[in-house]
């Protein structure tokens, strides 16, 4: 209990400002005992002062990040930097950081030599986001989609060092936890997939795959995820100086590429679950890339069987699911109407990315219905579903999932490529949809209680902010909970950081009431 109690003293130093308020009609209902002049202020800042919010919601405790990929979390100005040291280049009629040899003549100078210019630097900066993506004739799809394969050179020996940013700005925020996406072995595991061959027999093919090597490519890709934390420690001194940032909570989920051959999609899963019963550290698994990409979308089906079948050999695997990340006119009509669906009831997932397209499904309130049920979160993502699909306001489904109960966090996508923070996506839901204090109070506890973390959750209803009886009675935050509450937290490292949450909130709220109005 000692380490808990530390934690909680950290977490409780480093929060800041603000306040609680009772349930919002449309939203979800706030714990009792929250308001007062906290709550008074942010509905004041609201009114009379908007551009205020984002000070006080950068300093209001979130906590977690559910929905980031690490290459994305990654600002350019960083991969400039780093590919400038590592001696790459640019493809001047690509704007996309190569690798050496550099060759100007051949329109491949060095990247420290292309950026000189102001303009230049300005223009591979667009390039590598959706920064001014507007002012040219490209689509904010392609140009999110595309920023990938322009920085990929970048990326490489990097792992440590986009770590490490993604938790010092999740720190600067005061975000207690990260669930980041990434694809160690991932290319291994294609190539095992390739060489062994599909199979029809899913349970036989996974046994292929292991003769095969699987193993193997499993233990590399845990030594890739330890090297990559070694590193990020190291930039940020947590052996020595340990700023906030080392005590942000990372946790990582296996992100499977879906627009590869079905036997190497297939090898990929196999990957992933093998690496989430192996390490503790990787706690659930996510298919990414364009959802409207044409093998994503022809294989989606045989994609969610090929979940289900791995996860009948190894149940209890958490899964999260790209799924909905589509609009009308991106696809034909007929691939907006089973998505989300087949993610939950076929793959068995228990978060939803993205989901917009919900309102197309079929039998949509049906759907509603079942997840709000299950408990299965959305993970909401408004700049990325602006950008890429044209989905904004009144359009998005966000109101509709509150009003069918349907539990949400707020997340980030990819914030360096959109230029963006957790902080940002708070304000922008705040302004858009005229939250209250309880209604983000209520996301920022729900990236807790839906977080692949480990242990029971402390809340016994979460929708009503309702703690687990052992705890009911006992000051949430107390760093001297009673002893059945303690030996609660003691075995959950879930209870655990909600737990530092509340202590983190508490501090929070007393310190905004003492603002000026």
């Amino acid at each position: 209990m000692h380490e808990f109690v530390r934690g909680l003293a950290v977490m409780a130093a480093g929060a800041l400002l603000a306040a609680c308020t009772t349930a919002d009609p449309a939203g979800w209902p706030a714990m009792p005992g929250d308001g007062g002049a906290a709550a008074a202020r942010f509905e004041r800042l609201k009114a009379e002062r908007p551009a205020e919010l984002s000070a006080f919601l950068r300093a209001m405790p979130k906590g977690g990040d559910l929905h980031n990929h690490l290459s994305g979390t990654v600002y350019a100005e960083n991969f400039i930097a780093w590919a400038i040291a590592d001696g790459r280049c640019l493809v001047v009629a690509e704007q996309a950081i190569a690798p050496a040899p550099c060759d100007a003549k051949a329109g491949r100078p060095a990247l420290a030599e292309a950026v000189e210019s102001a303009d230049a630097y300005n223009r591979l900066i667009d390039a590598l986001s959706t920064r001014n993506y507007a002012l040219r004739e490209v689509s904010g799809h392609d140009q999110f989609f595309e920023t990938f394969a322009r920085f990929g050179a970048a990326e490489a020996g990097r792992d440590g060092d986009m770590l490490a940013e993604a938790m010092v700005r999740a720190a600067d925020q005061n975000i207690g936890y990260l669930e980041l996406m990434l694809s160690p072995g991932m290319a291994a595991a294609r190539a095992l997939g390739a060489r062994v061959g599909w199979d029809d027999d899913l349970a036989r093919f996974r046994g292929r795959l292991e003769a095969a090597g699987l193993p193997a490519v499993v233990s590399g890709a845990r030594d890739e995820f330890t090297a990559m934390e070694t590193r990020a420690r190291e930039i940020l001194d947590c052996a020595g100086s340990r700023p906030p940032a080392c005590d942000v909570t990372v946790r990582y989920l296996a992100q499977v590429i879906r627009v590869f051959p079905r036997e190497q999609v297939f090898a990929q899963t196999a990957l992933a679950f093998a690496l989430v019963a192996a390490d503790p550290r990787i706690v659930g698994l996510n298919f990414v890339a364009p959802e409207d990409d044409r093998t994503a979308l022809g294989d989606y089906s045989l994609h969610m069987r090929m979940i289900a079948a791995l996860a009948a050999g190894t149940p209890g695997v958490p899964v999260t699911l790209h799924a909905g990340e589509l609009a009308l006119g991106l696809v034909p009509p007929e691939d907006l109407r089973f998505h989300v669906r087949e993610a939950v009831e076929v793959a068995g997932a228990r978060r939803i990315g993205h989901g917009v397209d919900l309102l197309h499904e079929d039998r949509p309130y049906d759907l509603l219905r079942r997840m709000a049920d299950g408990g299965i979160a959305v993970e909401i993502n408004l700049t990325s579903n602006d950008v890429i699909l044209g989905i904004v306001g009144d359009e998005h489904p966000f109101e509709t999932y509150r009003a069918h109960g349907v539990p949400l966090t707020l997340s980030t996508d990819d914030e360096g490529v959109s230029r963006i923070d957790l902080t940002h996506e708070y304000v922008r839901a705040v302004r858009t949809y005229d939250l209250g204090y309880g209604d983000v109070k209520a996301l920022s506890r729900n990236a807790l209680t839906y977080a692949f973390l480990p242990g029971v959750s402390l809340w016994a209803d979460p929708a009503a902010a309702r703690p687990l009886g052992a705890c009911m009675r006992d000051d949430l935050g107390d760093p001297k909970p009673s002893q059945p509450c303690a030996a609660v937290l003691a075995r959950s490292e879930k209870a655990r950081a909600q737990w530092r949450l509340e202590a983190a909130f508490e501090v929070f709220e007393a310190e905004q009431a003492k603002l000026a109005p």
